[in-house]
């Protein structure tokens, strides 16, 4: 039997929200996300924490009484916290001094409610994830100076989540300006120059950034690239993941069919695929080494837990106990493949005020 009991296994409670709404379907309530993830059971083996989105109507983020109330409702299904989104996307990073500063106060109230849960116990690992709130579209028309401005905010957002000891994670995905191509992800992080930000890697967006899209002067992999060329295609998630890995702080495990995919009022950006989905393009146990050792095969142990973002999946597929059961099973053969063992640690609980 496997011992390895690192990275943590995590679910996402965002993709109740994410992608829902009155142009779409209807949200998930915080709640079942609780009940679906903690329901999720293989040989024995069961998720160990959640990853939040810090939003409405999940979260009121401007209500500090929602954090004793969030640590006892996750804590009473015998989960942990991990990482924490911030909901940052009412003013843009490359926006005006107004729109930064709003986006800054975002940063502000997250980092506030990550450093609390840690000191309640509940929240063991995990950072503040953010991404620039902007389009391609909005940032190609001046990159240089856009470059400037959403580092300029990204590092008045990092001097105050120090303040708090959180570290920020932006997610690189097509549809956020700055951050759709491998190499404007990078500027970008360099451009920042604090070293408590990184990047998080999900599966399934990294996988577009090998195709180029929003940004095809970037692209990896050959036009027309045929997805049966397996060892074309390894080989370009190797030059991908030697470039950001040492960036990334944080994981999220998937699958992509090779797609963009927008629900909602959410931009087209990679489509989250079912873990067991014949379409994928992944090798998703295989591939999630890439991200998780170094160019030498060596474990890199640079995050404590690893998540699943079921991002925009249908509420018929969501409210399926099944799909949760094949996700676990997934993210089980990934830390059997790529994971460790430590002995576990009883939590240091605070006094909170």
């Amino acid at each position: 039997m496997n011992e390895n009991n690192y990275p943590k296994l995590h679910n996402a409670t965002w993709p109740g929200i994410v992608g829902k709404g009155p142009d779409s379907e209807p949200p998930i309530s915080f709640d079942s996300m609780l009940e679906m993830t903690a329901a999720a059971e293989v040989d024995g083996v069961k998720f160990d924490g959640v990853d939040v989105g810090l939003l409405e109507p999940h979260v009121d983020i401007n209500n500090m009484d929602e954090i004793k109330r969030l640590a006892d409702k996750v804590s009473s299904f015998n989960l942990n916290i991990g990482t924490l989104v911030a909901p940052i996307w009412g003013g843009p990073a490359m926006g005006s001094k107004e729109e930064r500063a709003q986006f800054i106060e975002q940063v502000r109230k997250s980092c506030i409610f990550g450093s609390k849960l840690r000191e309640m116990g509940v929240r063991p690992h995990g950072v503040i994830r953010i991404d620039s709130a902007s389009t391609p579209e909005n940032w190609a028309v001046d990159p240089v100076n856009n470059t400037k401005l959403i580092a300029q905010t990204f590092r008045e957002a990092c001097d105050v989540a120090a303040d708090y000891g959180e570290k920020l994670a932006a997610e690189g995905e097509i549809c956020w300006g700055g951050m759709h191509s491998w190499k404007t992800m990078i500027d970008t992080l360099e451009a920042v120059d604090r070293p408590n930000i990184g990047f998080q890697a999900d599966m399934s967006h990294t996988l577009l950034y090998l195709l180029g899209y929003n940004r095809p002067e970037d692209r990896i992999l050959p036009k027309n690239f045929e997805w049966s060329d397996r060892e074309a295609l390894t080989e370009g998630l190797r030059t991908l993941t030697n470039a950001l890995r040492p960036w990334t702080i944080d994981f999220h495990v998937a699958q992509n069919d090779g797609t963009v995919h927008g629900t909602g009022s959410h931009d087209k950006t990679g489509r989250h695929c079912q873990a067991l989905d014949p379409n994928g393009k992944l090798d998703i146990a295989k591939d999630a080494g890439h991200w998780l050792r170094d160019k030498k095969g060596e474990l890199t142990k640079a995050f404590k837990h690893i998540c699943w973002d079921g991002c925009m999946f249908s509420n018929d597929v969501m409210q399926q106990q099944q799909t949760w059961n094949d996700i676990l099973a997934t993210m089980i053969k990934v830390r059997q493949l790529h994971g460790w063992y430590e002995p576990e640690k009883k939590p240091v609980v605070e006094t909170v005020r």
